[in-house]
């Protein structure tokens, strides 16, 4: 009986070095501690659904704002007042707030199953030019250097190929304190890589537009 049993042991042991032997041979790492791996990652479409903008508005028109969709910034079409006044100056500043308020607002329940979200502050105003600087400067409630890097790449993309603001591709941009504006371009890098921020070096000081 107990040479059975031992016999029985034997097999067994070699049954399972064996199968060792055979999952290392595969490069998958044994290990004696069951493992949940959990469920499978969740993949988001990163496509804003069409029927979040109302094209026929009275009053509105179709603007884009950047939001964030995983590590990237996409696009997504919202509605907006439209401005009264000439395109210029004196609408610079209130299509600026109006489409603060868009990136400020949380995305609706669809866009977040997209995969949206947004990093800019509620806390965050922005004013017109103060005496000094070009005339498309904007002047934010806090430094831009001190916002989060992906709210700042999305202020930035927004404002920088908003059609009304005349989609100059990029955003001159300072702060409450007295430091000169800075230029800070919407580029590829910057939509793929919205923690471009983070870099010393990015934003050009103040110079108009050509």
């Amino acid at each position: 009986m107990n040479r059975r049993f031992r016999s029985g042991s034997v097999r067994r042991a070699a049954a399972l070095a064996a199968l060792a032997l055979a999952v290392a041979g595969c490069g998958i790492r044994g290990t004696s501690v069951p493992v949940d791996a959990g469920g499978a990652p969740s993949r988001v479409s990163c496509q804003a659904p069409d029927q979040l903008v109302s094209s026929g508005a009275p009053g509105q028109q179709r603007a884009a704002v950047y939001l964030v969709c995983g590590s990237t910034l996409v696009p997504v079409e919202r509605s907006v007042t439209r401005p009264k006044a000439t395109p210029g100056a004196a609408v610079r500043l209130p299509v600026a707030r109006a489409l603060l308020v868009e990136l400020q607002r949380p995305p609706a329940a669809d866009e977040s199953r997209a995969g949206f979200s947004t990093a800019v502050p509620r806390s965050l105003r922005v004013a017109g030019p103060r005496a000094g600087d070009a005339p498309e400067a904007l002047r934010l409630s806090v430094e831009p250097d001190d916002l989060p890097s992906f709210a700042l790449a999305q202020l930035v993309c927004t404002y920088g190929r908003s059609v009304t603001l005349g989609r100059t591709g990029g955003a001159l941009l300072g702060g409450p304190g007295g430091a000169v504006a800075h230029r800070f371009d919407c580029s590829p890098d910057v939509l793929a890589n919205p923690d471009i921020a983070q870099h010393a070096g990015w934003g050009d000081p103040q110079a108009e537009e050509g």
